[in-house]
């Protein structure tokens, strides 16, 4: 990041912050905000769009002061996220576009402006290119995921969970259906639902609830289990903050791995003469999982939530955003769709760190966390893809004979 912005400062050029099209945001300038035809750059005003989002969330929120706390406040870090080909956009330009949020002065002698002294960003995370099927993701070209319709068809966490542990991280990757299915079959169902539904199940099927451990009845496996769990928030936070998020999920995922080896090593279902014991196996196993839950939840948010309810959590436990359709603050008439939430700084009913189960805590026959998903998906997207693909590039084809004809009869 930082060898790419000094290579930049190299041989610096002017740079257009218009262009000529007709959707955007118009140029403020007399004699040209009523052009049709020039627009702002999208990315020349899209530095400003993180404070006004802010801005506005705090309006929406009925504290129209609420932004200061992560804008105005010297002790919050801030970090810009993006892929690489935007890093021009973001980093070597950054202190010149925030002094436009400044107003006047960027964090130096002169007076701040009406929205206080803002924070700059301490660090500019970039990832390399995700490929799609081998092909550069173009919407123009239909070589797109959208949103909305991947999540039609498969849960959000499924997504997520692929898209954290095969992103571009420090190098290209390639989204492939086949990987998507596999991870979501072999790493979420199978190995980390599966764990959950074990451990939940036996509870259930032995308890009825959480049961206590019996000091006398614990063993090094057992301390050694619940050391590891607890220490992992240590190592695995350390990687998130380094922003080595693949790292990190490598790491949860791998303490998964071992409570399943504990599970296998300690056979709790042939436990049938001591039920101390086995009380005592299934509270370490299910203290383990509830820290691996804990330590995932970024990852797999609405996952975690039901992790949670497994093992006898009540109330939420993974606050989430939602989309909301809305009015325009300014513009009544003018409707749009918004990610809000409720964002409270220092309020974090659960913490993220080994937080001790309920012992009593009533825990029933658990359903599946994460459902597999059929193979023959596989050939079902990439057939959706070619169709797609082909449509749209027949749309565009046809669209350039229409031009041509035009021209040409233009010239008869």
């Amino acid at each position: 990041m930082l060898n790419f912005s000094i290579g930049l400062f190299k041989e610096v050029k002017p740079r257009a912050i218009t262009r000529d099209i007709d959707w955007g945001i118009p140029v403020p300038v007399p004699g040209w905000i009523d052009n049709p035809n020039k627009r702002l750059y999208v990315w020349f005003d899209a530095v400003i769009g993180y404070l006004s989002a802010s801005i506005e969330w705090a309006r929406r929120s009925g504290d129209p002061e609420a932004w200061r706390a992560w804008w105005n406040d010297p002790a919050t870090p801030g970090y810009y996220f993006m892929g690489k080909d935007n890093i021009t956009f973001h980093s070597p330009d950054l202190a010149v576009r925030d002094a436009r949020l400044q107003r006047r002065g960027v964090q130096g002698p002169a007076e701040p402006g009406e929205l206080g002294r803002l924070d700059l960003p301490e660090q500019v995370v970039a990832s390399e290119f995700m490929t799609m099927e081998g092909k550069k993701f173009s919407s123009s070209r239909g070589i797109v995921i959208y949103v909305k319709d991947i999540l039609s068809r498969y849960p959000v966490d499924a997504v997520r969970y692929y898209i954290s542990a095969a992103g571009p991280e420090s190098s290209d990757s390639d989204f492939t259906w086949a990987e998507f299915v596999r991870q979501n079959n072999e790493v979420l169902a199978a190995s980390w639902g599966n764990l959950v539904n074990r451990v939940a199940n036996l509870i259930a099927k032995n308890f009825g609830q959480i049961p206590p451990i019996v000091e006398e009845k614990m063993t090094d496996e057992d301390r050694a289990l619940l050391a590891q769990s607890s220490a992992a928030f240590d190592t695995v936070g350390a990687l998130i903050e380094q922003h080595r998020q693949k790292s990190a999920l490598n790491d949860a995922m791998s303490l998964v791995g071992d409570i399943n080896k504990y599970i296998s090593a300690t056979e709790p279902w042939k436990i049938k003469d001591d039920p101390e014991r086995l009380g005592t196996v299934l509270h370490v196993a299910a203290q383990a999982v509830s820290d691996a839950n804990h330590l995932l939840a970024p990852f797999l948010p609405h996952s975690s939530q039901k992790v949670w309810e497994a093992l006898g959590g009540e109330g939420t436990f993974s606050p989430l955003p939602h989309i909301e359709e809305v009015n325009d603050l300014d513009d009544p008439e003018f409707t749009y769709p918004v990610i809000t939430g409720k964002y409270v700084l220092g309020e974090n009913v659960h913490p993220w760190k080994s937080e001790p189960i309920v012992v009593g805590a009533p825990v029933v026959k658990p359903t599946p966390i994460f459902a597999k998903i059929p193979p023959e998906a596989v050939d079902e997207e990439l057939a959706r893809f070619d169709a797609d693909l082909k449509a749209r590039r027949e749309a565009e084809q046809a669209r350039l004979d229409a031009e041509k004809a035009k021209l040409a009869a233009g010239e008869e």
